[in-house]
């Protein structure tokens, strides 16, 4: 939400992360103030920023109070300028609070006062109810009962309720003491958040367990070999790994290790990539100088900027002259001599990071990122090849799954069809947009790849489904929508999410036929795309340049002519075929 509350003993409520509800309005109160709030139903989140005048100042206390970190109301999203936001909330009284972590909210109105006044053309007296008074306080309760309290001095609260009255996670609660309306001293409103049907959740959702060491040490047998990798890969897509054995099982799933590989195998296999590694580290170490100036420019220097700036807010990486900033550094530097045809591009740092910090070895480290560059579908850039096709398959997800959506993407032009609200989506894989647990078990579930490689675009078109309604019923342009989820990060259900993207999957396995354009989708897949040995048909969009037939050997399908029909013209209806439950 930006909203501004103005006037002399007001509150101005405003910041670039708060979203209450619906289109830009400018709101009028008493006293020449103003409220001018940007509706986005986004998350159910907003930013409240209050700024008291010093009559009206509350105690120093009431005046920092914050509601504390472990209810999870606080959730700090990755700040440019954290010094800053740091010195709002002590200096200028700045409040911040996730609504969708709130219980309820109250406004309480003052009661309406009734003026006396003659007008010019009688000589008698009138009364009139003054109803631009609406002054009172809004007051927003914790689920741990800790409450805040805004002070309207000089009117507009009346405009902020009907905002709430119109903000789909709002509900209004009817107290049973409520006044009659034209008299209406309080209001209630209930916090809802998003779900999930069940009709809309995987079948096998609820069946599988986080894997801990019990579950791990069943799938191994006497030999240390894991047996059955399917069944491991769908217990992870479903359930996620324990932290305790991240650092003992991400290395599987990264290909570091084979599944037919025993414990004593992968002790001889760890000792020679060690050497291996530092053999990597000395060729980078022992450049002529020419080509280490070279190397400088074009990798060592971005690195040296990244590192320094990379997860610090974890305990692993915090601190001056911290031993695990150094190991991360080197790993990226001996990367980008390692592959010099990648080298490095910002990002790699945000992916290295988590590895080193369940892993716990430089070595295991590398090779563990090694394995996720080779084995996953890595963008490096916002305009290389990669990108293109996943934006390519991502649009034709989203005309399968959101038609309205994707109709709306193709109303704004060349320019909403680049789709950049989900650019960093893809090129730091969710790590800015959820907070690390949440980030983590998403990236577990792509690297599972059970039934797709590209279950990361399941995840986009989750995120599509659950927090992008708005987009359409707003009608928003491309630096509208890129704000509206840019706000969304760190405030979406991260699980949420992955039961929405699980579902989707679910339901592109299900279709009869597949467009050609998605045909590519499944074709990396190893075994367990299609495990039911069902492989459906391909059917052509008709969208190949230069080429007289479907490379993929789609069929076209006509439909069969009807009879015309008498009296008036029904709605066209979109091609079926590719129906998804919404």
């Amino acid at each position: 939400m930006e909203a501004e509350i103005g006037g002399r003993g007001g509150v101005s409520t405003g910041g670039g992360k708060a979203k209450i509800a619906g289109s830009r309005q400018q709101l009028k109160g008493k006293e020449g103030s103003s409220t001018r709030v940007h509706r986005e139903h986004g998350p159910v989140d907003a930013l409240l920023s209050g700024f008291w005048p010093p009559e009206h100042s509350p105690s120093g206390a009431d005046a920092h109070l914050r509601f504390p970190d472990g209810t999870g109301l606080l959730q700090t999203p990755r700040w440019d300028e954290p010094q800053r936001a740091c010195a709002l909330e002590q200096i200028c009284g700045v409040f911040r609070v996730d609504l969708g972590q709130m219980r309820s909210l109250r406004l309480f109105f003052r009661k309406p006062r009734v003026s006396t006044f003659i007008a010019p053309s009688s000589p008698l007296p009138r009364r009139l109810s003054d109803e631009a008074c609406t002054s009172g306080q809004l007051v927003i309760a914790s689920r741990e009962s800790q409450y805040k309290v805004f002070h309207f001095h000089h009117g507009g609260l009346d405009k902020l309720s009907d905002v709430f009255q119109q903000w789909k996670y709002c509900a209004e609660t009817h107290l049973k003491d409520q006044q009659v309306a034209d008299e209406k001293t309080c209001m209630q409103f209930s916090i809802r958040r998003p779900k999930l049907p069940s009709s809309e959740t995987h079948p096998e959702e609820s069946m599988y367990k986080r894997l801990d060491v019990a579950a791990w040490l069943r799938h191994l047998n006497e030999l240390g070999q894991v047996e059955e990798g399917y069944k491991l890969r769908k217990a992870i897509f479903f359930g996620g790994i324990d932290v305790s054995i991240r650092g003992e099982v991400w290395p599987f799933l990264l290909r570091y290790y084979s599944h037919e590989s025993t414990s004593q195998e992968r002790e001889a296999l760890r000792a020679q990539k060690r050497r291996e590694y530092a053999e990597i580290q000395q060729k980078r170490l022992s450049m002529t100088p020419e080509e280490h100036r070279a190397f400088w420019r074009n990798v060592q220097f971005t690195v040296d900027k990244d590192v320094v700036r990379t997860d610090r807010s974890n305990q692993f990486f915090r601190g001056e002259d911290n031993p695990n900033v150094e190991s991360m550094r080197r790993i990226l530097l001996n990367y980008a001599v390692y592959n010099p045809a990648i080298g490095y591009f910002q990002g790699m740092s945000d992916l290295v990071a988590p590895i080193l910090a369940e892993v716990l070895d430089e070595s295991d480290t590398f090779w563990c990122f090694v394995g996720l560059m080779q084995n996953t579908i890595f963008v490096s850039s916002p305009r290389d090849e990669d990108m293109e096709k996943q934006l390519l398959y991502l649009r034709e997800l989203l005309r399968l799954t959101h038609l309205r959506f994707y109709q709306h993407l193709v109303s704004l032009g060349e320019d909403g069809l680049q789709m950049l609200f989900c650019h960093r989506w893809l090129l730091l894989c969710f790590k800015r947009e959820f907070p690390e647990a949440e980030a983590l078990r998403i990236w577990e579930a792509c690297w599972a790849h059970y039934q797709t490689d590209y279950f990361h675009l399941f995840i986009c078109v989750a995120i599509v489904a659950i927090y992008g309604d708005d987009v359409i019923e707003q009608q928003l342009a491309t630096d509208q929508m890129l704000l509206h989820f840019g706000n969304l990060a760190m405030h979406m259900n991260g699980e949420l999410v992955l039961r929405k993207a699980r579902s989707l999957l679910h339901q592109f396995r299900l279709l009869p036929r597949i467009p050609c354009s998605l045909h590519d989708l499944c074709k990396l897949c190893g075994t367990g795309m299609w495990d039911s040995g069902y492989i459906p048909a391909v059917e052509c969009t008709g969208h190949h340049p230069g080429s007289e037939s479907c490379p993929y050997g789609g069929t076209v399908e006509t439909p069969s002519p009807k009879p015309p029909r008498e009296g008036k013209k029904g709605p066209k209806m979109p091609r079926e075929g590719f129906g998804f439950r919404r």
